[in-house]
């Protein structure tokens, strides 16, 4: 029982989640995202979406949820697709399997990376906010 409470004390105090620890809506830091006109460096295959922080595996996962498409009427459901945005390799490329297609073609992991890397910046600042903060464009 010490010991659960020596290692529990200290992520309590620094307001971080455990291992099994499933966030609630209240809990996702989100803010929206689009891009530029002139923008070469995006790296989604949609102009515009939601970078959102969330807690997964006792740590910090920073996705992008692509925004509801123009025409797509409001009373139909729609169901965003997300991808994982890290510079870690292996998320980057099996973590995001199934809605690969989201990510604009690239030559090489390394391009992709390269592409991804400033929104995981940009993600990790939206991490340090208080849970459930929605911070607005080109407030990070």
């Amino acid at each position: 029982m010490m010991a659960e409470m020596a290692v529990a004390v200290p992520l309590v105090l620094a307001g971080e989640q455990g291992m099994f620890h499933f966030p609630s809506a209240a809990e996702v830091r989100t803010q929206p995202i689009s891009r530029a006109g002139n923008e070469a460096g995006w790296p989604f295959s949609v102009d515009n979406g939601v970078l959102a922080c969330v807690w997964s595996g006792g740590q910090r996962i920073v996705m992008f949820f692509e925004a509801r498409p123009d025409g797509f009427a409001e009373d139909q459901p729609f169901k965003p697709r997300s991808v994982i945005v890290t510079t870690d390799p292996m998320q980057l490329t099996l973590g995001n399997m199934v809605h690969r297609d989201l990510f604009r073609p690239s030559a090489s992991v390394e391009e992709r990376i390269r592409l991804v890397a400033p929104f995981a910046s940009l993600g990790q600042r939206l991490c340090d906010q208080p849970a459930g903060a929605h911070v607005g464009y080109g407030e990070l």
